[in-house]
């Protein structure tokens, strides 16, 4: 139905992202009939768990250069030092894949020390099903392969933020307390692409703030959200110091919100549509080779760009609006770090959910699916 981007590599890789986005299927996909271990099993990741030199034993049979995969490999990270050995002493090349880094590196598992080249896969793109979407639908139930393909994305969904609370949370015992932990995800997830407040937080969940805080480790850690940071400009300007906080998938943080048998209200469309697009830059950005830090931007008087970054060629600033219609106001934030970097040095976009491109001077303002086609096109981050 749909190829992704994320292209065969030539070594060792370890595959990281959020459960759903088909890391198993483009594996099974790109690896065929290769020694696999899949540690979803518990019979398998119990039995190696006990003798993690077993799959050193077990692999040794193969020859240099063949492959072999270890699926959900954070269900045991002591493995990763029979990987090591067996990249190192038989040249056997792996592919690992996992969606959670917090066991790997609260158990200060091996790493493989560069040995192994890290990769991301995302949600589907745009470009992955030929830009065959429904605006509502993508904003309201995102873009995991089942909730875009599958005939019902609501439960599909509802079940996803079910068995994130009881499988990724619960079963590996990330927290103490389930239900505190439950609290601060509805919350939190209501909050999605704001400005953090800790403090506001810990209020409305009945937690503590110190609590809160690694409540969004874990978040971080098990790939269902990432930071936003402001990016400050090289002279001393009063600018916002507070990140914000994205979930990965605008119809998981709709699920994990408790608002997904709603439609969308209002105040909801422009995080939704700052979700969804961040997620399509930053696969750009990782499916592309490159390697440039996305962050937001906002001054102390609260003018604000929702996307910043800074390229081999210059800026880029990206704004984006819910609206049908783009009024001038919009450009404000745009006119603003253009007037402090310098109108030559950034290339300024807006995006809107209208029909048409226009242009505001050097502002280029696209469409929802036209700026997607020039962002995978290669033309607005270069």
């Amino acid at each position: 139905m749909f190829t992704r981007f994320l292209s065969t590599p030539n070594d060792s890789v370890l595959l990281l992202g959020p459960r759903g986005t088909g890391k198993s299927t483009w594996i099974k996909q790109r690896f065929p009939n290769v020694p696999l271990y899949d540690l979803l099993n518990s019979n398998e990741s119990l039995r190696l768990s006990k003798d993690p030199s077993a799959l050193f034993r077990e692999l040794s049979i193969l020859k240099e250069g063949q492959w072999a995969v270890i699926d959900e490999v954070q269900k045991v990270p002591a493995l990763l030092d029979e990987v090591h050995r067996l990249i190192e002493d038989r040249h056997i090349k792996f592919v690992l894949s996992g969606s959670s880094a917090r066991k790997l590196k609260r158990g200060s598992a091996n790493l493989l020390a560069g040995r192994a080249l890290l990769i991301h896969m995302y949600p589907l793109v745009s470009a992955e099903v030929d830009y065959r979407i429904k605006i509502p639908d993508a904003l309201q139930f995102g873009m995991l392969p089942m909730a875009f393909a599958g005939d019902d994305p609501v439960s599909y969904l509802r079940t996803y933020a079910e068995v994130y609370l009881q499988e990724e949370i619960k079963g590996e015992a990330l927290t103490r307390n389930i239900g505190h932990f439950g609290r601060f995800l509805e919350v939190a997830a209501r909050q999605n692409g704001q400005v953090t407040n800790v403090s506001n937080i810990s209020r409305d969940a009945q937690v503590s703030r110190q609590t809160v805080q690694g409540y969004f480790d874990i978040l971080n850690d098990t790939l269902i959200g990432f930071w936003l940071t402001p990016w400050k400009l090289k002279r001393a300007t009063k600018q916002v110091a507070h990140p914000k906080f994205y979930f990965f998938d605008s119809g998981v943080a709709r699920a994990l919100s408790g608002r997904l048998p709603y439609p969308p209200a209002d105040e909801e469309l422009g995080p939704l549509l700052e979700t969804f697009m961040l997620s399509e830059v930053k696969a750009f950005l990782a499916y592309s080779g490159k390697n440039y830090s996305l962050h937001f931007w906002r001054t102390h008087d609260n003018v604000e760009v929702d996307l910043f970054c800074e390229t081999q060629n210059g800026y880029v600033a990206i704004e984006l609006k819910a609206s049908q219609r783009w009024d001038n106001q919009y450009n404000k934030g745009l006119n603003r770090i253009g007037a402090e970097l310098g109108e030559g040095k950034v290339r300024r976009y807006g995006v809107y959910l209208g029909e048409r491109e226009a242009s505001f001077g050097s502002i280029r303002v696209l469409p929802f699916i036209g700026f997607l086609k020039a962002l995978w096109a290669g033309e607005i981050i270069q």
